[in-house]
């Protein structure tokens, strides 16, 4: 299986995630993003390189920042040693210092006992898979061994957050005064820097899931566990909820009733508003293929074309930077604004929500109603041939099904890339109908496709 996957290294730590695999890792991060044009005209400039390390709050990533911070000055890199910060936050640094890559350690919405090490390149990037694929290689090399002076050094990134805060101020349409705001940290990366951001920009803000221990990261808080978050808004009559996962490139939502305002919601609303602006890049937004069907119609019925990748945001990212687009995103709640971050930034999302509401005089639900979300079944048939998904039967059935929804539905199968699994999905006007239908066609990946 290669190291990588798609979304860095991750795994238990101290398990697959071992002290020694993160020093390992970052001296061969420092042998491979070493190398090419700019990295040679700094060196022959006589500048040093320079990396920017942080990480989430979870215990582990004590030791491994430490030993990702180690390999690299082992390796002659400079360290500006950011702490924790969110994700989004790391990407902005590494373009704003100039840096010349830098290292998240993080498992975003995993449970504490995971971690994870993501690599970004000059710019603020994520890496190609083929950068990461000569990284897994240079594991076995040989390794850079400077003595003396030209060992690196590494510092403190004592303004990290502040210029992080002010990116975000600085990005906003308007201000949030008179919007009670509830913040849901999940016990992660936002918690330092998202309630201080959200009062500078005019918000009542009350905060939840912001005491991080190391241990309790996404532990029934965060994006993937919103009743706590839906009860507070609800209980406290606050105009909305704002949650992020553990390293805060995620941001879901919840309106003033405590009904949940997910990923597609959130791009169709900041999709309508960017193209009233004359800042949505060709009125197009890059949405995965398991985006809702009411995404597709709602932007159809605002003049906006929605283009289709592959599941994660590596995907829709690398599809923006092709086109030059800017704003794409996932049901999931990673949302991508390009002209002000490189990747998914939950803080960003959330505060680019909260302002439209102030801008428009509007609740969030009467944003979000400008997209009806049909129903979506997911089954996930298990011990089957992921490889058949193109069998005969299999695609006659899912004409079938796609022939009788016609207009009012849609049919998705998706192999799983690690095991042996076939994903079947199916949107329709009521639950009911969706669920026939997706039950139906699991019966024939099923019996088509039994190992």
């Amino acid at each position: 299986m290669p190291l990588f996957g798609t979304d860095g290294v991750r795994g238990l730590a101290n398990g697959l995630l071992t002290a020694e695999l993160a020093l390992h890792l970052a001296q061969a991060t420092a042998v491979v993003l070493g190398q090419g044009r700019s990295a040679e005209a700094r060196k022959a400039e006589g500048r040093r390189l320079t990396a920017v390390v942080a990480r989430d709050p979870r215990v582990s990533g004590e030791f491994l920042a430490a030993a990702v911070s180690a390999g690299l000055a082992s390796s002659g890199v400079d360290v500006l040693d950011a702490g924790v910060i969110p994700t989004p936050a790391t990407a902005f640094l590494i373009a704003d210092r100039d840096a010349d890559f830098g290292v998240m350690v993080s498992a975003s919405h995993n449970p504490a006992p995971d971690n994870g090490i993501k690599i970004f390149a000059r710019g603020g990037t994520k890496l190609p898979d083929i950068v990461e694929q000569r990284i897994e290689r240079a594991l076995e090399g040989q390794r850079l061994q400077p003595t003396g002076a030209d060992v690196g050094r590494i510092r403190r990134f004592a303004d990290a957050e502040d210029r992080y805060v002010l990116h975000l101020l600085g990005s906003l349409p308007h201000r949030l005064d008179g919007i009670h705001v509830v913040l849901d940290c999940a016990h992660g990366a936002a918690a330092g820097v998202s309630p201080e951001t959200f009062k500078d920009a005019g918000a009542t803000v009350t905060v939840i899931g912001a005491d991080p221990d190391g241990l309790n990261i996404n532990d029934g808080v965060g994006s993937t566990h919103l009743d706590v978050l839906a009860e507070t808004v609800v209980r406290l009559g606050a105009d909305v909820g704002i949650a992020h996962d553990g390293d805060a490139d995620r941001c879901l939502a919840v309106d003033a009733q405590g009904n949940v305002v997910d990923g597609d919601q959130i791009m169709a609303i900041l999709a309508v508003a960017m193209k009233e602006r004359g800042t949505l890049v060709d009125d197009t937004l890059v949405a995965t293929v398991m985006s809702n069907l009411g995404l597709h119609r709602a932007m159809e019925a605002h003049g906006i074309r929605v283009l289709q990748t592959g599941v994660g945001d590596r995907y829709v990212l690398e599809a923006m930077n092709e086109g030059g687009y800017s704003l794409g995103g996932e049901q999931s709640g990673h949302v991508i604004m390009s002209d002000f971050a490189t990747t998914g930034d939950g803080l960003l999302t959330g505060l680019h929500v909260v302002a439209e509401m102030a801008r428009q005089g509007k609740t969030l639900a009467e944003l979000a109603s400008l997209m009806t979300v049909y129903p979506q079944v997911l089954v996930n048939v298990r011990g089957v041939d992921r490889d058949g998904v193109d069998d005969e039967g299999v695609q006659a059935a899912v004409a079938a099904s796609t022939a009788e929804l016609g207009d009012s539905g849609r049919v998705l199968l998706r192999a799983s890339g690690t095991e042996p699994l076939v994903r079947v999905m199916v949107e329709a006007a009521s639950e009911d109908v969706a669920r026939a239908h997706a039950d139906r066609l699991a019966d024939v990946v099923r019996e088509r496709l039994a190992l």
